[in-house]
């Protein structure tokens, strides 16, 4: 059976970000994001409602989010779930889901800023590879598929 680990989520800071280091040098950003969903009551009454969310975010990302991001900025969220375990200081076993980011967008601009430089708007962990195309393997068409209507 096929499986996925796929979130994507579009919502507004609820707090400044929080940069840390871990032991081994590599940088780590939590954000919370409000998600909201509005929807339609069997009555025909709207309805809204907000979800909280947890992102952890590594790496280079980590630092431009740090940097970039502020309280009510909107972003945009590619990731995965993840459960934690810990236990409690009264020996309760306790849960908590979260999204680990794989990708990051920055939307909107920043609060207060009146400067119209682009921002960043996409940072990954990992540079996209350029694709060398070699102009003597690149297949030319025949005279006669030029020809030829394809319907």
């Amino acid at each position: 059976m096929a499986n996925l680990n796929k979130v994507f989520l579009i919502g507004n800071l609820t707090r400044d970000p929080e940069l840390k280091y871990v032991p081994s040098g590599a940088a780590v950003t939590d954000i919370s994001i409000a998600v909201n969903r509005s929807f339609t009551k069997k009555d025909g009454e709207k309805g809204e409602e907000t979800l909280f969310v947890k992102v952890v975010i590594w790496g280079k990302q980590a630092e431009s989010s740090a940097k970039y991001l502020s309280k009510g900025r909107p972003v945009f969220i590619e990731g995965r779930l993840r459960t934690n375990s810990w236990e409690d200081k009264d020996g309760q076993k306790r849960n908590a889901m979260e999204v680990v980011a794989e990708r990051v967008q920055f939307l909107g601009t920043p609060q207060g800023s009146s400067n119209t430089a682009p921002m960043p708007s996409e940072e990954k962990s990992s540079p996209v590879p350029e694709i060398q195309i070699d102009e003597k393997e690149e297949k030319k068409p025949d005279k006669s598929e030029e020809d030829e209507v394809p319907f």
